[in-house]
């Protein structure tokens, strides 16, 4: 080899190691994929359900699973709020669905809010949001499409100015037709909303593969790095939209599906609701492999791209779904099956797979995806939520003993509209423990209903033990729920 070979060799090498170096060095980007109404128990790997979710469980060995991971107020656009802001209902203004019925009184998500897309966009990632957003409440005229046909209208347009920055959008407020989804683009205005032929997670992975794959740069600046945002409807319901081939997949899981059926928890045929669980089980379940499916070609497309060893990838859901269990139709309740939810997050270059108990709670994502980033001094002040990022990366740290429960039901607010915010005294508050769920519903000044489950001794949640055992209530109560309650400022203690 000659000195001009030699020379050559080493500006190559020298070259490769700056690359190296630069990559380690750089920001790191964020991958958030969360479908809607998956509760924790049909992760495949938990072993509750006979669930086929292969890429999940795969995805679950690469990284931390938090078993204990809670929706606090376990509704659609509460979740949402929570998620984008780092604070509880009650701070941000999102208490129930965000409906035509809120507009009466405000109720959206608000563009005052310093969301963590908000500073990410500032700190120069190219962001992208994919799928439901329900964030916004509908207002007339109304969008002519068939989730506004009724009452009450549920989908809207998101103005740009209420993107809180991000700047690739593909989206929808709430639409339930997963088999012929409508979308609004970047650029489009409010009557210049389309539709697509396909299932809505395959065509959100269509999506997001088209924005890590990057073509032409049309989706984001190659340059920066990127915060994208997948959020698909199902296993949502309606629960019989979705293609063939997932409930095929199902069709030798009749005995494992019967003893689902045969839970103490599932009502009898006698109750509707133990009608409606038998109907839909089969479907949701396969809605929950389709999701599964989707989710791996997303991954499969991060790391064919080379991105995955600097990409926080976190998987979660924003409530689960009782499907008649405990006679509820699916959320809003303390239930392990509406409020348990998936939460798993892996990032190779820092974080090492382990399974973990943390209580954790909503509105703790955002400081804590910030902090992991870079960027925990500029959490703002009015976050509620606590940072686990050192607990996340080493496993050391305080730790929460209890998880809020919140849900204030959007009847009473509208009904009663002048008396508003007044009126958010009401309704359901609790905590949940490793150990045990406490729950009080103010139906009045003057009345109220208690429950108390003990989750290790009746993991069904069969036996309300309030009655029985009132030194509980009143210790849960003084040592957990009123700090909560204090903390996050709640007329409910008054």
């Amino acid at each position: 080899m000659n000195w001009k070979s030699i020379i050559t060799l080493i500006i190559v090498i020298a070259g490769i190691l700056s690359c190296s170096n630069e990559n380690q060095d750089q920001q790191p980007n964020l991958l958030y994929i969360f479908p809607d109404q998956m509760r924790a128990s049909t992760l495949g790997f938990m072993g509750k359900e006979p669930v086929l979710t292969p890429h999940l469980d795969q995805f679950a060995t690469e990284g931390i699973v938090m078993f204990n991971a809670a929706s606090n107020a376990p509704v659609c656009s509460p979740y949402r709020a929570m998620f984008m802001t780092g604070r509880y209902p009650i701070s941000n203004g999102v208490v129930p669905n965000t409906t035509s019925r809120m507009a009466s009184i405000g109720m959206q998500l608000r563009e005052s809010e310093i969301c963590w897309s908000d500073i990410l966009k500032e700190k120069g990632y190219s962001t992208g949001y994919i799928g439901k957003w329900h964030l916004d409440f509908p207002y007339e005229p109304y969008i002519d499409c068939a989730n506004n046909r009724g009452e009450p209208k549920w989908n809207e347009w998101c103005s740009p100015e209420r993107r809180h920055g991000f700047d690739f959008w593909y989206s929808y407020n709430t639409y339930d037709h997963h088999m012929h989804p409508l979308y609004w683009s970047t650029y489009a205005e409010r009557d210049s909303f389309h539709y697509v032929d396909q299932w809505g997670p395959e065509h959100e992975a269509d999506m997001a593969i088209r924005f890590l794959e990057n073509e032409n740069g049309e989706y984001r600046d190659n340059s920066k790095p990127f915060a994208l945002v997948v959020s698909m409807n199902p296993p949502h319901m309606p629960y019989n939209q979705l293609p063939d081939r997932y409930v095929r997949m199902y069709d030798d899981k009749k005995e494992e599906i019967q003893q689902l059926i045969n839970s103490p928890s599932v009502p009898d045929t006698s109750d509707r609701w133990g009608k409606y669980y038998r109907k839909h089980i089969t479907n949701q379940l396969a809605m929950v492999t389709g999701v599964d499916e989707q989710f791996g070609r997303i991954i499969e497309s991060l790391e064919k791209e080379g991105l995955e060893e600097n990409t926080i990838v976190i998987f979660t859901s924003d409530h689960g779904d009782n499907l008649g269990k405990h006679g509820k139709i699916s959320k809003t309740n303390p239930y392990e099956e509406s409020m348990n939810i998936p939460f798993i997050i892996r990032w190779p270059a820092k974080i090492k797979p382990r399974h973990d108990d943390l209580l954790l709670s909503v509105p703790d994502v955002y400081p804590t995806m910030l902090d992991l980033m870079g960027f925990g001094k500029d959490i703002p002040d009015v976050v509620e939520g606590s940072s686990f990022a050192n607990y996340f990366l080493n496993g050391t740290g305080d730790t929460p003993s209890s998880q809020l429960y919140i849900i204030i039901r959007g009847n009473r607010l509208v009904e009663d509209a002048d008396n508003y915010p007044a009126n958010l005294a009401y309704d359901e508050r609790g905590i949940r423990t490793h150990q045990y769920t406490l729950m009080v519903n103010k139906i009045s000044d003057d009345s109220t209903q208690t429950f108390l489950w003990d989750r290790k001794a009746d993991p069904f949640q069969m036996n309300n033990l309030a009655d029985e055992r009132p030194d509980l209530v009143e210790k849960l109560t003084k040592e957990e729920l009123v700090p909560w309650l204090k903390k996050t400022n709640d007329p409910w203690l008054k």
